[in-house]
């Protein structure tokens, strides 16, 4: 795979799904990108930061215009998700989808050149989502905005396709391995590679079988995560599910005796 990779994850001549990958040079993580196009509007799935902007923006152009952007959304707050937000605002006419409870500290990310330019305009292009989520419109389709609270954000969104059938799952099921053009094929072997992520960084069992029963019935082809491989087809769904269900992570795991206050040993920095 080149270092740069952009591919169609689903197209039906109307509707179109495309996932960019490796955009990130040097040091940072690498995590997926990801656009849903029908007609002329476009919706752009966590952009990144600085990092994967300027090769997203020249990859992206292949597919669409920047003028046809109409939203992006932003699953949660961390850095490689949505911390590129002042270019988008300044660059596109696109608005911006993201929790409620994040609408306070998005400001924090605009420069004062950003903020001055537009003038307290951004807030207008704001779209601050209910805990129970909503459906934004692209096209003569739209994107379910589907809550994942605590997976691993207090605020957290997956972005669900009803047209390409395709869930866009954040973290939740990314890997150390893999890239979203090759499924996962062996489950068992895969699950050394979420394993340790998953139990540190998603809140708890309790949330996950939330999130299990509220999706278990849907119509979902694929569930693609920001970072590694997706999983395609009901039975790689269904025996994420089934791992995920049976789970302990987070407060389950955490341990009192991590909770030492520092000043009682050796720091450790010379």
């Amino acid at each position: 795979m080149s270092k740069t990779t952009s591919y169609t994850l689903f197209d039906n001549g109307a509707h179109k799904c495309v996932v960019f990958t490796s955009l990130v040079k040097g040091e940072g993580i690498q995590a997926n990108q990801f656009l849903i196009i029908n007609g002329q509007e476009g919706g752009i799935i966590d952009p990144g930061g600085d990092l994967t902007y300027s090769p997203l923006t020249f990859e992206l152009l292949k597919y669409l215009p920047l003028n046809k952007i109409k939203y992006v959304f932003g699953s949660h707050q961390d850095p490689d998700i949505i911390t590129s937000m002042p270019r988008w605002l300044m660059h596109t006419q696109a608005k911006i989808v993201a929790s409620k409870l994040w609408a306070r500290f998005l400001p924090h990310l605009n420069s004062a050149y950003t903020s001055e330019k537009m003038d307290g305009e951004w807030l207008e292009r704001l779209i601050e989502l209910p805990d129970e989520g909503l459906s934004v419109p692209i096209g003569n389709s739209e994107l379910h905005c589907i809550p994942a609270h605590f997976l691993h954000s207090v605020g957290n969104f997956q972005f669900y396709d009803p047209i390409s059938k395709v869930l866009f799952s954040g973290d939740l099921g990314a890997s150390t391995i893999g890239d979203p053009q090759t499924p996962v094929t062996d489950m068992q072997a895969h699950i050394r590679h979420m394993r340790g992520f998953h139990q540190r960084y998603m809140c708890s069992n309790k949330i996950l079988r939330y999130w299990v029963d509220m999706v278990k019935d849907m119509d979902i082809e694929m569930i693609v995560p920001q970072h590694g491989a997706p999983f395609a087809g009901r039975d790689s769904i269904e025996q994420f599910l089934d791992w995920l269900w049976e789970l302990p992570c987070g407060i389950d795991v955490m341990e009192k005796q991590t909770f030492r206050a520092p000043f009682r040993e050796k720091s450790g920095i010379e």
